[in-house]
């Protein structure tokens, strides 16, 4: 058999997310789904927001988005956003997250910076959790003003003393991994996280009923290291033993919402986390919701139906809140 046909040999095949072939080569089918990416716009035809894209770095980048009619050095609450896909899939730029941030931006008038971080299974783990920190660290250094080069948008109507993190499904367990790691080191310029949002948050809990039978937990171990197989991590399971206690959140409030039909993020998710973080003495604000009657992430896929919208009001209504 030819070297080239042994490249074609597949290691993984987790269609219709992905398949992992011999000589590293990843193909995922976002055709077959019907997803593409859209470029930037100037101002948005439905809500007026201007978005633009940035290089973070030679592997990260992001689309920051800015709300309609912002006065010239008008102070914005920061939100820093990572997409969901299953730490395998999405990207910042596909028509669905672009849609999504610019409903939930001109509701919240914030300006958002929507990180694109590498994937799995071509990159670990830690390698995204980095580039996200990466991403995270590179806004707060808009504070200072020995930054040498700063986004005009980010420097001029940045409120870095309103900043949040936010992200849906596997953004969702980006968001619970940065927040703790905040709990334990410094932003630059010593930039606090006033509040974190966890919408459908892509994290395991072994005392919810079936959490090991479901798509989740077969992907994360297939693409976690080895190391962190199984329930225990404390990469993805907040109530580990092995996990730094909650109380050192690194942020004064948390919002977490979960689906009740939702099929690869059980709705007791937001329940049992809630309960864990109060149990953990932590000293911060807890808003926990279930979405009676919902799947998984149905604000991305349909910001204007009525339950989205709700929703999309509820973050808002956290990220204002003074």
């Amino acid at each position: 058999m030819a070297a080239s046909d042994n490249n074609n040999d597949v290691v993984t095949d987790f269609f219709p997310y992905y398949r992992l072939y011999k000589d590293g080569r990843v193909e995922r089918f976002y055709e077959l789904a019907g997803i593409h990416e859209v470029p930037p716009s100037l101002e948005d035809p439905a809500t007026g927001v201007s978005s633009k894209d940035v290089s973070i770095s030679s592997h990260v980048s992001a689309r920051l988005y800015l709300p309609k009619n912002t006065a010239p050095n008008q102070k914005l609450s920061v939100l820093v956003y990572y997409h969901g896909g299953g730490l395998v899939l999405g990207s910042a730029f596909f028509k669905t997250e672009h849609c999504y941030l610019n409903y939930l931006v001109s509701e919240s008038n914030c300006i958002a910076i929507s990180v694109n971080y590498r994937l799995a299974p071509e990159h670990d783990i830690p390698t995204i959790y980095q580039d996200c920190w990466d991403a995270l660290q590179w806004v707060a250094s808009h504070s200072v003003s020995d930054t040498i080069i700063k986004d005009p948008w980010i420097e001029n109507h940045g409120d870095f003393n309103r900043v949040f993190v936010g992200g849906d499904s596997a953004g969702g367990n980006i968001v619970y991994n940065m927040v703790m790691r905040a709990g334990r080191e410094k932003l630059i310029g010593d930039v606090k996280l006033l509040g974190a949002i966890l919408a459908f948050p892509y994290l395991m809990i072994p005392s919810i009923e079936n959490f090991d039978k479901g798509l989740s937990y077969k992907l994360w171990n297939i693409i976690c290291p080895l190391s962190e197989r199984g329930n225990d991590s404390p990469m993805v399971n907040p109530v580990s033993k092995k996990c730094p206690s909650l109380s050192t959140l690194g942020c004064s409030r948390l919002f977490v919402c979960t689906g009740e039909k939702d099929e690869l993020v059980p709705g007791e998710v937001a329940t049992k986390f809630a309960e864990a973080v109060k149990k953990s003495g932590w000293k911060g604000e807890i808003e926990s919701i279930l979405f009676e009657g919902e799947g998984h992430c149905f604000q991305c896929e349909n910001p204007q139906a009525e339950k989205s919208k709700d929703l999309i009001k509820r973050m808002a209504s956290f990220i204002q809140r003074k």
